[in-house]
């Protein structure tokens, strides 16, 4: 290989992990605040490294000298959170997240899928903003009281993924598979 090549795949290099971290900062610059219980600075003050094997260090708060050091790949698994939520403000994006986690999480296949589906369409049509002003049940999964899914996550107001999160827990540890939920469901109106 020529000096001359070495040197431009170098700079190419560099220019893409520059741009590299210049796109996982704007992503997080643009993310809910508290997207999935992360509460983001309004300010971020990013120090570049100088090697591409060096981390990127980010200063949350200026006053206490604390640092935070991000790898590129948990800044890039922070990225992929907001984008779940994003996409989970959305009744499709909601189903494919919950699919998602219900694969992952806890290996319940199509066929509890189906169930779910059922279920949380019956509770809020898959809305995350579904509260119910008689009883006080809120969100994807109509918790009540809505307060228990602090356990999962604070910004259960506002975030569809800690709802689900939430709600997924809960079917889990009372029922044990959203299908026997659907079932108690349609003896009682109410799971």
């Amino acid at each position: 290989m020529s000096v001359q090549n070495f040197s431009i795949k170098k700079i190419v290099s560099k220019k893409r992990n520059i741009w590299t971290l210049v796109a996982a900062t704007l992503i997080l610059s643009a993310a809910q605040p508290t997207a999935n219980g992360l509460d983001f600075p309004t300010t971020t003050r990013l120090n570049l490294p100088q090697n591409s094997q060096a981390s990127l260090t980010v200063s949350k708060d200026a006053q206490l000298n604390r640092g935070v050091f991000t790898p590129a790949s948990e800044m890039a698994h922070v990225a992929f959170l907001a984008r779940q939520v994003e996409l989970a403000r959305k009744p499709a994006g909601a189903k494919y997240v919950t699919r998602t986690i219900m694969e992952t999480d806890y290996s319940w296949g199509a066929d509890q899928y189906g169930c779910l589906n059922r279920l949380w369409t019956k509770e809020s049509h898959w809305n995350y903003k579904a509260h119910n002003y008689r009883s006080g049940a809120h969100g994807i999964p109509q918790a009540l009281p809505a307060s228990k899914m602090e356990v999962v996550g604070s910004d259960w107001r506002t975030n569809p993924v800690t709802q689900i999160r939430w709600g997924l827990r809960y079917i889990d540890i009372r029922y044990e598979t959203p299908c026997k939920a659907w079932a108690k469901f349609k003896r009682s109106k109410y799971y």
